[in-house]
């Protein structure tokens, strides 16, 4: 079988993490536990230019998959520690190893506990993760050794005791004519991509909703990753987010085939869901919603480079990414004083989406604010990141964040405040629902019409936005409102980002006809 030479054992770069509640016991040594292995490109992943060749998965496996190499020392390390290399994916540079909980505790240089936090156990990872120094070289994550529950889905149930009288509520399709979507076409030939945490749906619901609409029941297919599944069990549950996702994008684009991938609510079920979408080469998703998030302070660096890392993949292959920005307003709801962004939104390849406040009469909107209900109705997140630099994209807009933090979040808005929110109908009951988790699917929605549109797909689109003149209309400057530390204003700013969408004029600035049956109704917004 060979060998390896050993070589000393370095700390993972990342790894660092620490324990969340409180320590309920030990850990069966004989608990069988798969871990992913990230490994980095072996070479840099370049995103095309705005309007370039787009290369095929195929191809982009073979060019920045793993060295071989270093796939061959991580199943010699596994031999020496009796796991079992269970799968090897080169395109999402994964390879899956399975063992005893005591295996992989001499394998890592770390100890497992049983922990508690928020009314759910979990499996604890102690102590930095450590590697033989020729294998860590290679590697950019080691994920799922803790299995904590790593996000939440951002969306804000309208609730009966909210004002009735100032609340309005619009179907998505609706959503999307006020914000001037080319609704000409409706998506055929794209496949939109939802990444679930939790929750599922139910046939009948989709069946009725659309029925209702007098829209097209869209095709939606679920994928199963590392074990997660469709399993629907109330309204008031993850099942609004799953539902909320897919009612949104097959109302704005029911031509779309929609494919749904449940992966369990780790930060491995994460990155297994999210590069198991990117790279489907059976359904080939050129849009991704993401409606799950943490504050970049819940994570570990690693499982934020890595996830970061696979983003890059997707802009190389023209996916677009669009990621909820959070709805617990400029702290992300942690509860330390301090400002926080949420991640997967903070990651510079990832289009982060903000939210909004939307008022509209005889279907022309009249107004549009930074989405803020206060500590208990929810915010639009928003801030700086303090793991990703400045991209050089948003430092040509002249954003200046405070001192030792760089992105900027979020990108993009759109309506989410659940006072203005989306009818949708989750397990049998109708509710209105908000939250920035409605302005992921929105923009995903737009985007699926824009490459239907367009003949190809717009793939990293922050670049062009960001590069738009000021006196472009395809976005809206929202100048109202604040999400607590951070204010709107002209520009980009850290509630809102470049504003809400225009669709026919965003459609015109990436190149593309507005069809002359098509009536744009000019917009009086404040």
């Amino acid at each position: 079988m060979g060998g390896r030479v050993a070589t000393r054992r370095v700390k993972l770069p990342g790894s660092e993490r620490q324990t969340l509640g409180n320590r309920v016991g030990a850990l069966s040594d004989d608990e069988i536990i798969e871990v992913s292995v990230i490994l980095k490109p072996k070479s840099p992943v370049k995103a095309p230019r705005p309007g370039g060749p787009i290369m095929s998965r195929e191809e982009f496996a073979a060019k920045y998959g793993p060295d071989p190499a270093a796939i061959e020392k991580v199943k010699a390390f596994a031999r020496e520690h009796s796991l079992t290399v269970s799968d090897v994916s080169v395109a999402r540079r994964t390879v899956k190893l399975e063992g005893t909980a005591a295996n992989m505790s001499l394998a890592f240089g770390i100890r497992l506990e049983k922990y508690e936090a928020e009314g759910q156990d979990y499996r604890a990872r102690i102590g930095t993760i450590e590697l033989p120094e020729d294998v860590a070289e290679s590697v950019e994550a080691v994920l799922g050794l803790d299995n904590r529950p790593q996000a939440r889905a951002h969306f804000r149930i309208r609730t009966e005791t909210a004002n009735a009288a100032s609340g309005v509520s619009y179907t998505p399709r609706q959503v999307a004519g006020l914000y001037q979507f080319p609704l000409d076409v409706d998506g055929a030939g794209q496949t939109v991509g939802i990444l679930e945490l939790g929750g599922g749906y139910k046939t009948a619901d989709l069946k009725n909703y659309f029925s209702g609409l007098g829209i097209e029941e869209p095709e939606v297919v679920s994928v199963s990753v590392d074990g997660g599944a469709n399993t629907p069990t109330k309204a008031n549950s993850s099942d609004a987010e799953v539902l909320l996702d897919i009612e949104v994008i097959g109302s704005i684009a029911p031509g779309a085939q929609i494919v749904v991938y449940f992966a369990p609510n780790t930060d491995q079920g994460f990155q297994d869901g999210l590069t198991t979408a990117i790279h489907d080469t059976t359904h080939k998703p050129s849009v991704i919603s993401i409606s799950w998030g943490g504050a970049e302070s819940t994570w570990t660096a690693q499982a934020m480079t890595a996830l970061d890392s696979a983003a890059q993949d997707a802009a190389a292959l023209g996916v677009t990414i669009c990621a909820a920005s959070g709805d617990s307003g400029s702290s992300d709801g942690v509860s330390d004083g301090a400002n926080h962004v949420d991640f997967p939104a903070s990651s510079p390849h990832i289009l982060g989406c903000g939210g909004t406040s939307l008022q509209s009469a005889n279907g022309v909107i009249e107004s549009e604010t930074v989405w803020n209900d206060g500590a208990q109705g929810g915010a639009t997140g928003g801030g700086y990141s303090a793991q990703f630099p400045l991209p050089s994209w948003q430092a040509s807009d002249k954003i200046t964040p405070p001192a030792k933090l760089g992105r900027g979040v979020p990108d993009v808005a759109g309506d989410a405040d659940p006072e203005t929110g989306y009818q949708v109908l989750v397990d049998g009951q109708s509710l209105v629902i908000g939250g920035t988790s409605a302005v992921a699917p929105l923009w995903s929605g737009l985007i699926a019409l824009l490459n239907q549109k367009l003949g190809k797909p717009v793939g990293f689109l922050q670049p062009v936005l960001y590069g738009l003149p000021a006196s472009d209309d395809a976005l809206h400057d929202i100048t109202q409102g604040s999400n607590g530390a951070y204010s709107a204003g002209p520009g980009w700013d850290a509630c809102t980002g470049l504003g809400s969408p225009d669709g026919m004029d965003l459609l015109t600035a990436l190149g593309g006809e507005t069809s002359a049956s098509t009536s744009k109704k000019r917009k009086m917004r404040a």
